[in-house]
This record gives C-alpha cells, structure tokens and sequence, in this order.
C-alpha cells in the first residue's frame, strides 16, 4: 500500500487480463498527488486493445480530486480511440462506485460499468450451468504464472497448431494465443454457456482467430492426427471414465506431437494456521466430488494414465498455487469462490445435513483466514503432465 497524504492505495496493471487494478483510499489533496496512477493508467490504455477493465471492486474511498483525474483521462481516451470499450468493474459492497461512474458511461458509448458480483451467489448451479465461470476465471489467473513457463518445457512452440480441449470459459485459449502465438488454436467445450463467455473473452481482449467448437471431448468430430499439442487442463478429473477422453486427444493429436494436462490433488490443500479445519474440509471436496462420480484427486496418477493410453517420453511436473505467488486475495477470492459451489449447489444436492455443511463451510473461511494472515500460507497444488504421441 502506498501512503500518500490522507490517501492509503494500491495499483498494478495485469497486461494478461488488460485490467488496471485500483483499491485502498485514494483521496489525494492535488492532482500532482494522482499522478502516479494517471501516468500507469495511461501507458496501459496506450497499449490495450479491445476492452481495457478499470477494477475498483476494493477501492473503499474515492474523493473528487481523483475521480475527476480518472474521468478526465478516460473520456479523452474515448474521444481519440472510438475501437477501445472501457468496462468499470465495480461491486455491490462498495455500491457508490456503481453509482459514482453510471454517469460516465451515459456520456460514451464505450464505456460500461458492470458490478461483478450482481449476478453470484451460493447455490448457483455448477460445472454446464455456468456456476463455475467464476471459479476458472481465479484459477487461470493463479496457475498461468506457473503455466506459462512450463509450456515451453513440456513442448509449446510458436506456430504450432495447438487444440484447447475442455476449453471451459476460454481464458487459458487466450493466453496461449498471446504468448505463445501458435498457427492455429482450436477450443473445444461441452458447455455453451462457457463457450459463449469464451469467445466474449477473445472479444473484449481483442484476440482473433480462435476457433471455439461445441462439442464432447469423449467423441470429437475432429479428423485424426490434426493438431501438434493439444491440452486438456483440469479436465480429467471431472470425467468418470477419463481413459475416454485421453483416447481422443491421443487420437487428434500428430505423431510426434504431444499432449499436455492438468489435474489436482484437493485434499493435498493446505493452510497454517487453522491447518487441521482445512484439511478436513479438502479431504471432504474429495468425497463430495466422487459422489458426483468426479475425481479430484487425479493428478498423481497423471503419469500412469498416460502411460496406459500408450504415450512416451512423459514429463511430469507439480507445482502449489500459494497467496505468496501474488495478491493473497485473488487466491482467497478463489477459496471463496469454492465454497459457495461446492458448500453451496454440490453439497445441498448431495444431501448434506446443515450442521456438515456449516464445519465443510468453515474449513474454507479459515483457509481463507490462512491466505490473508500476515504471517500464512496457503496452498493448492497441480500436476502438470505431458506425453509425445508414437510416430
């Protein structure tokens, strides 16, 4: 946080999400005061295409001094680059920020506030519903900064004609276009409601020539040997029958090429302090899980699976997700994004009685507890696994 007069905040720009981050106080004295923020704001717009998200979901205070800086800038913006949409992320417990820039918007046409909670809450249905949209936006954002190393180890090269299969809401899609730039990438899901929010993704961020396919991943209608590298990311895990699913990206994928995937060990979770609440609520996801005949204990037996399905040269990595890679709130945003899915709809569905459900509940608050604490750690670890397919 930086102090600065009556002001206590923070800001950062995130170029992967193309979303400039404002919380804390800001209530400068000058506008000389605002000018760090100006200056930030203004090379990350100059340098965005599509849709530019100013996040002020956690600013508590905003005084006239800053606002009028912010509008300023924004409205010149606007004027000069009519092909850049400016969405104002705001949420309904700091509600004077939706009412505070409503206005703006009424003024431009491409600018839009959006309270981003105005549509969560627990009990909405999961996975195909679109109940999980809120949970894989947090998790890409967590596990890309790993990710996006390991890729190249595991195979990933420019140019490459690559195929996102379970693509979910189509971030990670994104992503890899970005970075890694292949010829080609393809993103396959079950769920229209993801697919759709997929290619609202590729649209705000400005990103073209993903092809987003309905379909299921257990029977694709996509020709043999069609792609280099095909991913299929915390996937495996939700299927009953995962050897299905590792068939056909065996099947699409080139000779030579390879496969890479993602699974979990949930009840590996971990958290100090309060570590013993947690372990048992991550033990009780895996149950809950198996109930619904999904299995997210999965990612240990990545190496075998894979070597089952008639795979070589397999690489195996893990790696524990933690609130020290970043922000510790956007992992504890994440836990509680959990809770209200799998303690919410999952649990309720399952049968679960309300006195299991309030101590499954609290295990995730006091993993959240554990993220936050100045002196915690909190933990969710991944295998990342890749195997080349026989020339």
């Amino acid at each position: 946080m930086r102090p600065l007069g009556k002001s206590t905040y923070e800001f950062a720009f995130n170029e992967n999400n193309q979303e400039f981050v404002i919380a804390g106080k800001l209530r400068p004295r000058s506008d000389a005061e605002i000018e760090p923020i100006v200056a930030g704001m203004t090379a990350a717009l100059e340098n965005v295409r599509g849709t530019f998200y100013l996040n002020v979901k956690r600013l508590a205070r905003l005084n006239n001094i800053a606002f009028r800086a912010i509008v300023y800038l924004m409205s010149e913006v606007c004027e000069r680059r009519k092909d850049l949409r400016i969405e104002i992320v705001t949420s309904s417990v700091m509600g004077w920020s939706t009412r505070k820039f409503l206005p703006l918007a009424k003024q431009h046409p491409n600018i839009a506030v959006t309270e981003y909670d105005k549509d969560f809450y627990p009990g909405q249905s999961f996975l195909e519903d679109g109940g999980f949209i809120p949970i894989l936006r947090n998790q890409t954002r967590l596990t890309w900064r790993h990710e996006r190393n390991l890729l190249a180890r595991h195979g990933l090269k420019p140019d490459m004609e690559m195929a996102d299969i379970c693509c979910g809401i189509g971030d990670f899609a994104v992503l890899v276009k970005k970075e890694f730039a292949p010829s080609r990438i393809m993103a396959l899901d079950h769920s229209r409601s993801s697919l759709e929010y997929a290619r609202k993704v590729a649209a705000d961020f400005g990103v073209t020539g993903i092809e987003y396919v309905y379909g299921d991943a257990s029977e694709m209608v996509i020709e043999d040997n069609s792609f280099d590298f095909v991913t299929c990311r915390h996937s495996l895990q939700i299927f009953d029958r995962p050897e299905l699913i590792l068939k056909e990206l065996r099947r699409i994928c080139r000779p030579g090429g390879r496969i890479y995937i993602t699974n979990e060990k949930n009840s590996h979770c971990l958290g100090e302090p309060r570590g013993e609440s947690i372990q048992w609520t991550y033990t009780e996801v895996a149950k809950l899980f198996a109930d619904f005949k999904m299995d997210v204990e999965f990612g240990p037996k990545s190496r075998r699976y894979l070597d089952d399905a008639g795979f070589e040269d397999i690489k195996v990595d893990s790696f524990m997700v933690t609130n020290l890679d970043g922000d510790p709130r956007e992992f504890a945003d994440m836990i509680q994004a959990w809770e209200n899915v799998y303690a919410g709809q999952m649990a309720k569905d399952r049968g679960d009685t309300p006195e299991f459900i309030e101590r499954f509940r609290q295990g995730f608050q006091d993993h959240i507890y554990a993220a936050l604490h100045p002196k915690g750690y909190a933990g969710w670890p991944i295998w990342a696994a890749s195997a080349r397919k026989p020339a």
